[in-house]
């Protein structure tokens, strides 16, 4: 073997040190990701408010200051920001519950402590109108999933702090609102629904992923509640296409949703305030 005198042995030694040190960094920094959601595992402001889409989520961030988006992987997307001040986490879960636990779940892990979950919803009594917001005090437990973590008698219910601050808010911001129970389904179909045994139960709306959140809160000591934003009847008795304000066509995309949306972010932000005052002032 011939000997290169120009070879200098110690620049193979850095190439690969280098190589070595950047190959550990790349995996600390997998590391410091939590594997499904790819949320960092510290930083995250405690108190969240979470959503189904991904769009809706940079919507709800918008109206934070100095918003920035930390992770956004599969369906999960997340903010931080600020909200007067406080700092808060939104995030996006998807569509479902067993999808929407692994957030839940992870963001437990990342250090949020305060959960409240803005959605749509069907009506499912007469009287709600499509854009009214319905502040969810507990939820049937048909999700899907949370059954195979709990029995099905174990009640999904949401933290009273919340349901109080969630109707401060709503007053505050003038915000037409109904407290009341919902229904978490697996099988959301519009128009379609068996109510059986709830037709008399007096259940305010249903919709997706509540329920899984509340269990979840309740097996790992978090706060969590709920406020959804009506966008179409799931009652086939409540439906009368003569009616002003019918919720017989369902269309979850038109502008008297998109405004009780609106007005459900602001009023979801600011009962996190709220809590957090409340939780504050107990402190003192």
């Amino acid at each position: 073997m011939t000997h290169d005198p120009t070879h200098d042995p110690t620049h193979d030694l850095t190439r690969d040190l280098t190589h070595e040190t950047s190959h550990e960094r790349a995996h600390a920094r997998a590391h410091d990701l939590l594997p499904v959601t790819r949320v960092p595992r510290t930083g995250l402001p405690p108190r969240a408010v979470v959503v189904g889409d991904p769009a809706r989520a940079a919507a709800v961030a918008a109206l934070l200051a100095g918003a920035e988006e930390v992770s956004y992987h599969r369906e999960y997307r997340v903010f931080s920001g600020l909200w007067k001040g406080l700092p808060v986490t939104v995030a996006s879960h998807g569509v479902g519950a067993p999808g929407a636990i692994l957030l839940f779940q992870e963001l437990a892990e990342a250090g949020v402590r305060t959960f409240l979950r803005l959605g749509t919803a069907g009506a499912m009594k007469p009287g709600l109108a499509d854009g009214d917001l319905v502040i969810a005090e507990a939820a049937v437990r048909d999700d899907g999933v949370t059954h195979q973590l709990l029995p099905p008698e174990y009640p999904a219910v949401s933290a009273p702090e919340t349901v109080f601050a969630l109707q401060r808010a709503a007053r505050a911001a003038d915000a037409p609102h109904h407290r009341g129970i919902v229904w978490t389904r697996a099988a959301f179909q519009p128009g379609l629904l068996p109510l059986t045994s709830y037709d008399r139960a007096g259940l305010a709306a249903i919709e997706m992923e509540l329920s899984a959140l509340l269990v979840t809160a309740s097996l790992r000591g978090l706060v969590a509640g709920g406020v959804l934003v009506l966008d179409g009847a799931n009652a086939d008795e409540l439906v009368d296409e003569n009616a002003p304000l019918s919720t017989g066509h369902y269309d979850p995309h038109r502008e008297v949703v998109a405004q009780g949306v609106e007005r459900g972010a602001l009023v979801s932000l600011e009962a996190l305030r709220l809590l957090a005052e409340e939780e504050e002032g107990t402190e003192t």
